[in-house]
């Protein structure tokens, strides 16, 4: 990618509402100072001390103050801070900023504190530098989100995520400039959140690994102090497993329950008939309450398929006694109580979108998660439900950015009124934890989730890929710095494969394989369990393959104009990808090396024969394109859970240069 050869603020991620751009710049010096009004809220000198951390980090400054000082007492500081008051975390607050920035001050106003630590993270993204210096130049920015709801959930059921990833998370969501992190505790395969009431939760339900009530405060505050709020999720009445297993008097089946350890949709529900059911809920909803101030909780409510419910004679005479005539209107009746019992400790209900229902009162949050091209969010909003939307950002399914980028909040076609668009709150990118571990989560949420950040800040209604592609990977390497572990990690895995040995020739590999789409790696949640291993190829590789996303753009480019300087740098790779099989069959073997050789062998074979059909060698006869078309079909098979994506271009590079010999094409 080439965003780093730019100029910093056209790398700008999420990109501001309005940029000028002035002559000049204003260079830093070792006498560098940031000046805060002198009662600033504890969120405005957290981030500003850590900016000036980062600062000289990025920078190697031995700077004079190393911490901010009052504006009373340095109104010629570098960094000038002014804002109203404190935000709060809630729906709608004010956001926006501005950043002025001339050669001899940068100014940064804003309404709320919330403006200021967005403007801090914007302005760090404008360092540049030359040979001789860093600097900012000249701009002058004013932003403001298009959105008031951007969030990040986190499935800590599935695989337990420890306080410190939960933690570096939320330092980058920050970077994304998103405000909601929504936290997944309780599902089949455990429950996550210290209940003290009922220590059973967590000593039969848990596996020992759990989130304790003062860990959660301290998260909550951290994330406060990010400018982010919190919103606990308990998923019921189905995806209950782990609940049961604790209480199984309120399951809808009596039997023995134990939490499961694969991925998948089970039936183990809560009883809505059950008063000892609300006990229990009312009990969790209350201590959750305490926990979390943000005014919503998230009660699941999805993908129950009711068939314990079916099977229960008691169940069905309560359905008939009450006149509810579907599975679905039993658990409106089920939700309607939870959101009483959430009234009563001043919260509101959100749920996934199943939940909404004629009886479902217009207070309750919709979580849109199905559908095609918005047309549940549309369905939503025009029965006059506040949505929030997460199909098309769902970042488990490892789908490339761009996929995610387009995504659409308002769809064009939906012709809503601007009451009905005023409900879209909007979205939430969603990692779903069945394949992730505390080691690899950040490389599946990070840095893609920098293109949804930005769809959620800007809503950009023309977007340019290329564009898009070479700011999220310079932004993607200053993550780092926070310790998000994406690009750190995959070489740690690769060395796990190799035993410690040379990992150059699996990091090549890495680099252009992406692991499956979808829900294809698991077909059925059977393959791999809780404890499988995730240290495997597949986990090294991310969903946007730098080195395919640049052999793309190539060939894209070679086909447009036929340049000599891209058809160079095109045999450069195919001689690359060649060369590389032989410095991995060099290494000393093992079982997970050898399951590599295949996938690396039939890359190999391919480009070698590329290479021969670009000299025009005298062998090249319908014969060679025969073989050559089988070596593209081998090439593009399903390898170790992972799929090359080059699929289009090498058919294409391909067929041009036969057509360039008059030979037919391959298929």
């Amino acid at each position: 990618m080439h965003g780093q050869n730019q100029p910093a603020y056209q790398n700008l991620m999420p990109k501001p509402k309005n940029l000028t751009i002035h002559e000049g710049r204003f260079v830093l010096d070792a006498g560098f100072q940031v000046a805060i009004p002198d009662k600033s809220s504890r969120r405005v000198q957290i981030t500003a001390t850590k900016f000036i951390r980062r600062l000289t980090n990025r920078t190697g400054l031995f700077v004079k103050y190393g911490f901010p000082v009052g504006l009373k007492s340095s109104s010629k500081a570098a960094i000038v801070v002014h804002y109203n008051r404190s935000g709060d975390l809630k729906l709608y607050e004010d956001e926006s900023y501005q950043i002025d920035i001339t050669s001899k001050q940068i100014v940064i106003s804003a309404k709320t504190d919330l403006g200021v630590i967005y403007a801090f993270e914007t302005l760090l993204q404008l360092l540049d530098n030359d040979k001789d210096s860093y600097f900012f130049q000249n701009v002058s920015i004013t932003d403001k989100p298009a959105f008031t709801w951007r969030g990040l959930m986190i499935d800590a059921s599935r695989h337990f995520e420890p306080v410190g990833v939960i933690k570096r998370n939320l330092d980058a969501m920050l970077v994304a400039k998103m405000n909601t992190f929504h936290w997944h505790l309780s599902d089949d395969q455990g429950f996550r959140v210290e209940i003290k009431k009922y220590p059973q939760l967590i000593q039969k339900a848990s596996d020992g690994q759990y989130y304790t009530q003062a860990q959660i405060k301290d998260i909550v505050q951290y994330a406060a102090d990010r400018g982010i709020r919190v919103i606990p999720e308990i998923d019921v009445p189905g995806h209950a497993t782990a609940l049961v297993t604790a209480f199984p008097e309120i399951a809808s089946q009596k039997q023995h329950y134990r939490l499961e350890r694969n991925a998948g949709i089970f039936d183990p529900t809560l009883d809505p008939t059950n008063p000892k059911t609300y006990e229990v809920l009312d009990q969790i909803f209350k201590e959750l309450s305490k926990l979390f101030p943000f005014e919503y909780v998230h009660i699941g409510g999805d993908e129950n398929r009711g068939r314990q419910w079916d099977a229960n004679s008691d169940i069905q005479d309560f359905m008939k006694k009450h006149n509810l005539k579907s599975n679905h209107e039993l658990q409106t009746y089920f939700n309607v109580k939870l959101q009483k019992i959430l009234h009563k400790y001043h919260k509101k209900l959100m749920g996934w979108e199943e939940i909404r229902t004629k009886q479902m009162p217009k207070t309750a949050l919709i979580h849109v998660w199905r559908g095609k091209a918005g047309e549940s969010l549309v369905k939503t909003v025009k029965k006059g439900y506040k949505a929030v939307l997460s199909n098309g950002f769902y970042i488990d399914l490892m789908l490339p950015a761009v996929s995610h980028y387009k995504t659409q909040l308002i769809p064009n076609q939906a012709n809503l009124t601007p009451e009905e668009k005023a409900r879209i709150l909007g979205g939430e990118a969603t990692m779903w934890g069945e394949l992730v571990t505390p080691f690899t989560i950040d490389s599946r949420i990070w840095p893609r989730t920098l293109a949804i950040g930005e769809r959620l800040w800007t809503n950009p209604e023309k977007i340019d890929i290329d564009n898009m592609y070479d700011r999220l990977f310079t932004q993607s390497y200053h993550l780092e710095e926070l310790e998000i572990a994406h690009i750190k990690n995959r070489d740690v895995i690769l060395r796990n494969i190799t035993q410690n040995q040379d990992i150059t020739p699996l990091r090549l590999l890495s680099r252009l394989y992406e692991p499956l789409k979808g829900y294809t790696r698991n077909k059925g949640g059977t393959e791999y369990q809780t404890y499988s291993p995730f240290m495997l190829f597949a986990d090294a590789c991310s969903a946007d393959a730098p080195d395919a996303l640049y052999f793309n753009r190539l060939v894209k480019s070679y086909l447009q104009s036929h340049a000599v300087k891209d058809k160079r740098a095109i045999i450069t790779c195919l001689k690359r990808w060649k060369d590389n099989h032989h410095k991995l069959m060099s290494l000393r073997p093992n079982p997970k090396l050898v399951a590599l050789y295949p996938m690396s062998a039939s890359l190999a074979d391919l480009s070698q024969s590329m290479i021969r059909l670009s000299n025009n060698l005298a062998d090249i006869d319908t014969t060679f394109v025969k073989k050559l078309n089988a070596q593209y079909q081998k090439a593009l098979l399903t390898y170790n859970d992972v799929e090359l994506p080059l699929a289009n271009s090498l058919k294409a590079l391909i067929n041009d240069w036969l057509a360039a010999k008059g030979l037919k094409s391959i298929k």
